[in-house]
This record gives C-alpha cells, sequence and structure tokens, in this order.
C-alpha cells in the first residue's frame, strides 16, 4: 500500500483552499495541510466594501469556511496564524512559526501549493504611517474602517485611487453619509481596464452621486494633527482636508517565499507557471493573485488578479497535485463593477492595448436601450466594440450604463473565448422577449457598425475627435438631424451645430453645401447613420456621422430636458 500524498497549501485565500478540496475529492488518501497566516480564512474578499456598506451584514456572511468544517468534513488540518518561513526545495520541506506560541515546525511535503495572494501598494510617501490611514483586503481592514468611522464620526474621506476597489469603496462610504474625493495621478477612472468616453459616462455619474474626483493628480504625502491621525492629503494641485484615508492604487503579488526558494519569476514581477500551473519546480504549483496568467487575445503574460481566476486556479491545481494534467488556458481580464446605479463590464483589450498590442483596430460605440423600449423599466446602455479590422475578430468590449450589462459581458467573454468574429456576434441566436432584451441585441448592433466600418459604408468620428475639431475652431458642420422639440430639451451648443431634422433632410439638400465637411448627429446615432448614407448618397463627398451621438457624448451641453443617460 502507497504512502498518503503528502499536500501543502499555504495561503488560506480562495485558490488554496479550492486547491486543497479538489485534491481531497480527487485523493481521499491524501494528507492535506493549509497553513494560514491570519486568523481567518476562505474569506470573501469580494464582498468587503458591500460589507462596510451595510449590504452585507455581518462579517460572518463573507467567511465562507473555518476550519472546522476542513477538518471535519474534509479531512484536511488548518494552521491558521502560522508563518511560512522557508521552503526547502531539496528535502520538500517548509519550515513554519506559530504566531500565538512562538513555536516553530517543519513540515514535510510531496507537492507544494503556493497561493500567497497579493498585498495592497502603499506609496513610499511621508505621512503613510499615519492613524486613519487604511487598505482593504482582509475582514480585518474592513472592521478597522467600520470602527474608526464610527469612533471618529468620519464626515470625510478621501481615496487614493479610482480603479474597482476605490470605486466601489466610494459608494459604501458615501452610503455612510461620508463625503468622498477620490484622487488618481492617471487621466480618468478605471483607466487600465475602459477608455476615456466609456469612463467619462461613469464619470459622470459619480458626480452627479456627490463623489469628488481629482484626477491626473500625483500624491504627494499626508499630513496629520497632533495626536498622530491623518489630517490632509497633498497632490500636486491640492491640499484636501479629511478625516480617513483608505489606499487603493492596487496590489502587489506575494512572491518573497517563491523568490527565497530559486523558483522563476515573470515578466510581470509575479510567479511564472506554465498551463498547469507548475512552476519552475515540478513539485511545487502556483496560483491567485502571487501568479501571473496568459493573455488569451495576445498570447503575452500579464498580472490580473481576480477572485474568479484564483478559484479556477485552485481546481486545475487540485487536479495536478493528485496525479491529473488539467490546463489552465489564460484569461481575458473581465471585470465587472457596480458603481451606484451604473453596471460596469469589461472584457477582452481596451482599443488602447488593441493598439499597443499592434492590431489594426476598428471600434464601435453603441448607445442602446437593455431591452424592448416599449417595455416599462428599458434602461440606457453604451456598447463600445473593439475589433481587428483585417479579420473582424472581436478584440474586447466594455459596457457602462444604468441598464443590464453583466450578461452582455459574459456573452462577450465566451465570444472573445473563442475567437469570434463580428459577423458570428451579429447572428447569435440570442433569447428574445420584451422584458428581457430588443430583437437585436445591443451587441449585435454593435457588430453590425464594426462590419459596416469595414466595409466603408460606414465611416464615424469619435466624440473625442469631434471635440477636438470643434475646439480647434474647424471650420466644419455638426448636423444635428433630430426633431425640434429633442433639440430644444437637449443639445451641444457650438458655432458648427447645425439641426436639420431627419424627415425634412432629402427635402432640403440645398441648405448644405458639398464642398465642406459634414458630421451627423442624433440621440443614439442609428439617425445619423443614415443621415450619412442619404447624403453620400446625394453627392455629398466628406460626411461622417458621429460615434454613439449624443449619449455618447461625454462633454457640456445644454437644455431644459432630462439627460437620457
Amino acid at each position: 500500500m502507497r504512502e498518503p500524498t503528502k499536500i501543502v497549501v499555504i495561503g488560506g485565500g480562495a485558490c488554496g483552499p479550492k486547491a486543497a478540496c479538489r485534491a481531497r475529492r480527487c485523493d481521499s488518501q491524501a494528507k492535506i495541510t493549509i497553513i494560514e497566516q491570519g486568523e481567518l480564512m476562505s474569506c470573501a474578499g469580494c464582498g468587503l466594501t458591500y460589507y462596510i456598506s451595510g449590504v452585507v451584514e455581518g462579517r460572518d456572511s463573507l467567511v465562507a469556511r473555518t476550519p472546522l468544517y476542513f477538518k471535519k468534513v474534509m479531512d484536511i488540518d488548518v494552521l491558521t496564524r502560522t508563518q511560512v518561513l522557508d521552503i526547502n526545495r531539496g528535502t520538500h520541506q517548509v519550515e513554519t512559526l506559530n504566531l500565538k506560541t512562538g513555536q516553530g515546525a517543519v513540515i514535510d511535503y510531496d507537492k507544494l501549493v503556493l497561493a500567497t495572494g497579493a498585498t495592497p501598494i502603499i506609496p513610499p510617501v511621508e505621512g503613510h504611517n499615519l492613524k486613519g490611514i487604511f487598505t482593504l483586503k482582509t475582514v480585518e481592514d474592513a472592521d478597522g474602517i467600520l470602527g474608526f468611522v464610527a469612533s471618529q464620526k468620519v464626515q470625510k474621506a478621501v481615496i487614493v485611487g479610482a480603479g474597482l476597489i476605490g470605486i466601489e469603496a466610494a459608494e459604501a462610504l458615501v452610503s455612510r453619509g461620508v463625503n468622498v474625493t477620490v484622487v488618481d495621478v492617471l487621466h480618468w477612472v478605471l483607466q487600465t481596464l475602459l477608455d476615456a468616453e466609456v469612463a467619462a459616462l461613469l464619470t459622470r455619474h459619480l458626480e452627479e452621486k456627490g463623489v469628488s474626483l481629482l484626477l491626473s493628480q500625483k500624491l504627494l504625502g499626508f499630513e496629520g494633527d497632533k495626536g498622530g491621525k491623518v489630517r490632509w492629503v497633498v497632490t500636486e494641485k491640492d491640499r484636501v482636508e479629511t478625516d480617513i484615508v483608505l489606499l487603493a492604487i492596487g496590489v502587489r503579488p506575494n512572491v518573497k517565499l517563491a523568490q527565497d526558494a530559486g523558483l522563476a519569476m515573470g515578466t510581470s514581477g509575479a510567479i511564472s507557471v506554465n498551463d498547469y500551473l507548475e512552476t519552475s519546480d515540478p513539485d511545487i504549483y502556483a496560483g491567485g493573485d502571487c501568479v501571473e496568467n496568459t493573455s488569451l487575445i495576445t498570447g503575452l503574460k500579464v498580472y490580473a488578479p481576480m477572485g474568479s481566476t484564483a478559484n479556477k486556479h485552485g481546481r486545475t491545481i487540485g487536479t495536478n497535485v493528485t496525479g491529473g494534467r488539467d490546463r489552465f488556458p489564460g484569461v481575458l481580464g473581465t471585470i465587472m463593477l457596480k458603481a451606484f446605479d451604473y453596471n460596469v463590464g469589461r472584457v477582452g483589450l481596451s482599443e488602447n492595448e488593441a493598439r499597443e498590442a499592434g492590431f489594426e483596430v476598428v471600434t464601435a460605440l453603441v448607445p442602446a436601450r437593455d431591452h424592448a423600449g416599449y417595455y416599462p423599466g428599458a434602461e440606457e446602455i453604451l456598447v463600445k466594440l473593439v475589433a481587428d479590422a483585417n479579420t473582424h475578430v472581436i478584440l474586447g468590449g466594455q459596457i457602462v450604463g444604468r441598464g443590464e450589462a453583466a450578461k452582455r459581458n459574459d456573452v462577450l467573454a465566451t465570444a472573445l473565448a473563442f475567437g469570434c468574429q463580428a459577423e458570428t456576434l451579429a447572428n447569435l441566436d440570442l433569447g428574445y422577449a420584451p422584458p428581457y432584451n430588443s430583437a437585436m441585441d445591443p451587441l449585435q448592433h454593435a457588430a453590425n457598425v464594426i462590419l459596416n466600418k469595414c466595409s466603408g459604408l460606414a465611416k464615424a468620428l469619435s466624440p473625442a475627435e469631434v471635440k477636438t475639431k470643434m475646439d480647434r475652431g474647424e471650420d466644419f458642420i455638426f448636423l444635428d438631424v433630430r426633431e425640434l422639440n429633442e433639440w430644444q430639451e437637449w443639445r451641444i451648443e457650438a458655432p458648427q451645430v447645425k439641426l436639420l431634422p431627419q424627415g425634412v433632410l432629402r427635402e432640403q439638400l440645398d441648405k448644405l453645401p458639398k464642398d465642406k465637411e459634414i458630421v451627423t448627429l442624433c440621440l443614439r446615432s442609428v439617425r445619423a447613420y443614415h443621415a450619412q448614407r442619404t447624403l453620400e448618397g446625394a453627392g455629398f463627398r466628406d460626411v461622417k456621422f458621429m460615434d454613439g451621438s449624443l449619449i455618447a457624448w461625454p462633454y457640456e451641453t445644454v437644455g431644459n430636458g432630462d439627460d437620457k443617460r
């Protein structure tokens, strides 16, 4: 009878426990040990901001499994409050320290799993260690923030970082009656995930909800009061008073153990693993936030820490440490975010990333209702698709708005995983009923715009390109083809703007000069595209429509009507 395989897992977050449980299901005889440095394990880290807001009641709701569960149900030993000091690859042993008792121990392994996660970045600026400055990674961090908010009667908060955690935390603190300012050195919110015109709509929504945004501002440091508590956040342009600071700049992979053990590091600074999540030592596997992944679009290595990915890593590792050979193919960079009343989705490459990767890019910017407009409750979303102009393969997508974004983001993730072309996306047999969708999904409209552009039928400028032309004072006609009542309610005001409703366009073509550039717009760009084709058919040579039209216009507008976004 063979000796049981000794499997040691370092890390009790998402990946580690998943790997341990999968290993147990694959091998009922293995001796499995999880070592966790903290007190809690198997916690839902992605729910921390909802715990702070009060949407999730009680910290226990975030603890998925306890050490007792792992022992009694899964026959897995769990050592909490235990630090791994060293990995000896030659003897297949890990050296540990019990942080409660100070007692050391050595544990043998046949297979070792590194699920050491990541640590929030703390900027090396003056005052970063003042009281009242927090990061948010653990339940204990959330407890600390909640306790501080209550005991100090916090009224003002500064969040450093306009990424996923920063935006979610802004909503959480606003819901508790705190005035929130978000500071970021980047030029727009979620800049590493969204293109500027999509992020602009989210920016407007955040500001409508009372969040102040100080973007393109480098953090210089923090100043405190006489008691050592943070009081001011200093940037290169502002000095912002605050009662509390949350650092949400990002995370760094915890790789020291791996580095000290001589394991190979990737180009991103995270642990290098192959498709089987093996490190450079075939008896050591790694997964979760401490490793780099492969982009399914470019084939390049990327650092993309996500709880969903960590769980998939864990399952693959659990299979493989017990003799299997499952592959983890890579990631698409899929995210979903709730930001107050807006839903934000992103998958694949942004336009900027696609261009940097060397693709010849074509994009579509399509505003649409999330289900049939005549059925009550339809909400607006803005869809952006990014595609390869030569092959028509979809490279990425972004969705923002009050309407349903999650299911469309998942459709895109599925499509991208199979190298879907715009032609295929445009003709997917998606479900249709008025409460759930329009007869053609907004994704399909966007795919058709891609195809129209590639064929030469559609010629468009982005809102940013049109705004640049206006700011330069260029001589062109910005032709609004909506009806007069729409114009009076909500419009762009500029010398280049002219109103000529679509219903009378054909009759009044003589009012437009054929020797001047014309850019058409409407509410959602459908009529604007039709007007472009009408004018070209009548002999106008330099006509384009504005992609996304008024709903995608992120700049100043006038009128006495409601903003349709």
